[in-house]
């Protein structure tokens, strides 16, 4: 499993004019993935370490595990790793798939579906898992 710690990563404010839409891989393969964190943003993985169709795991600076992906299309995704059903650090592990135009990952413990978008699980409407808005710089 890879995990990238970001506790000193540097933070910087969204501009006005994104370098791409939102969850969109912007530049060259070598540019940094951010996710907002609080009122900043931090460098999680480069682009280049998000193989479409897997997840990396990473640490945020107060020690909460993402799942970071990016599926076949490029569009760039992060939602918590903990999966809520067996509280384990997994969903960065699970499989990406698609289900009525909605990318979702299948949890690698008990298949459960979250849809990667808004964090729902689509085989059981009460559970969610948080999601974090992602940008490519």
């Amino acid at each position: 499993m890879t995990v990238t710690t970001v506790e000193n990563a540097p933070t910087a404010t969204p501009t006005a004019t994104p370098t791409a839409a939102p969850g969109r891989a912007a530049g060259p393969v070598h540019a940094p993935v951010e996710v907002r964190v609080g009122d900043g943003w931090a460098a999680v993985c480069g682009l280049a370490d998000l193989v479409p169709g897997r997840g990396v795991a990473a640490l945020l600076p107060d020690g909460r595990q993402i799942a970071v992906f990016r599926d076949r299309s490029g569009r760039t995704y992060a939602i918590s790793n903990r999966d809520p059903f067996t509280g384990a650090q997994v969903l960065s592990r699970g499989l990406l798939g698609s289900a009525q135009g909605r990318t979702f990952v299948a949890s690698p413990l008990l298949k459960q579906r979250f849809e990667l978008a808004t964090g729902r699980c689509l085989d059981d409407e009460e559970v969610s898992v948080p999601t974090y808005e992602v940008r490519v710089r």
